[in-house]
């Protein structure tokens, strides 16, 4: 089945979903461990606010996320779907 006719379908949006989801998140933990360690580990949301969210920072924060999420559900769901 080509990738065209895959995309018709509508489990395959639902698993592209489910897919991009996880990876959203799983990404933004990561993220925020990697970019903010010491402010998690402490418990010091203000310091992992001002890293990462404040003064228009959760746009840059979530945009490159976002993408990569959709992208990567598409990519596993077309993997997937028979």
């Amino acid at each position: 089945m080509t990738f065209t006719d895959k995309i018709k379908k509508g489990s395959f949006w639902i698993n592209a979903i489910k897919v991009g989801v996880v990876f959203l998140i799983a990404i933004s933990f990561v993220s925020l461990l990697i970019y903010s360690f010491q402010d998690v580990i402490s418990f010091n949301w203000e310091g992992v606010a001002d890293t990462n969210f404040n003064n228009g920072l959760w746009k840059r924060f979530f945009a490159t996320k976002i993408v990569a999420s959709i992208i990567y559900g598409i990519f596993i769901a077309n993997k997937n779907t028979k």
